[in-house]
């Protein structure tokens, strides 16, 4: 009996996912794109974390190197390119997160511009940052309500982590699939 129990876990398992962070680079396929697969993909990557808390680490230097950086960078931005990359998605691909607002891409603002309605999952959402006088975070919406948005997003902690953000605290929402 022990041995069924073992094999239905280790079946759980392949079905499921490990976890941890070990990424899906066959969800995007060029040509295979499908609503869920961006989701898919930052899913799939909750869990990664930094090597030594530099910005290191074996994942994320493939986050930076697909923008064309070194390990030691910043990375929310590239996390954000990589997985729309791995989706089968052109664009966007910079490591600098006020790049990935551009107004022809926003559709939803904080100053109540909303050219493309409610959030949903798969934008990019950004964080302005007063000392930086510009966006200076990002990452992936997974569900807002109005008053909360969840969130995926790299360089949190040292990791890829999901979060729950006051909508109050987002500044502006871009839409690259």
């Amino acid at each position: 009996m022990e041995t069924n129990g073992l094999l239905f876990v280790g079946i759980a398992i392949a079905l499921l996912g490990a976890g941890g962070g070990t990424g899906r680079t066959d969800v995007g396929k060029p040509g295979a794109l499908t609503a869920n697969a961006l989701p898919q993909v930052y899913a799939a990557e909750i869990g990664v974390r930094e090597a030594t808390g530099n910005n290191d680490g074996p994942r994320v230097v493939a986050y930076l190197r697909y923008c064309g950086l070194a390990e030691g960078y910043e990375w929310c931005a590239a996390f954000v390119s990589w997985c729309h990359g791995q989706a089968g998605y052109p664009g966007p691909r910079n490591a600098w997160a006020a790049a990935l607002f551009p107004s022809e891409r926003t559709v939803w603002a904080k100053a109540g511009a909303t050219a493309g309605g409610t959030p949903r999952a798969g934008d990019v959402f950004g964080i302005y940052i007063a000392s930086k006088k510009r966006i200076g975070h990002c990452g992936f919406v997974d569900g807002w309500n109005g008053k909360w948005c969840i969130t995926v997003e790299g360089n949190v902690s040292n990791a890829v982590v999901r979060k729950r953000r006051p909508v109050r605290t987002i500044h502006a929402v871009s839409r690259w699939h």
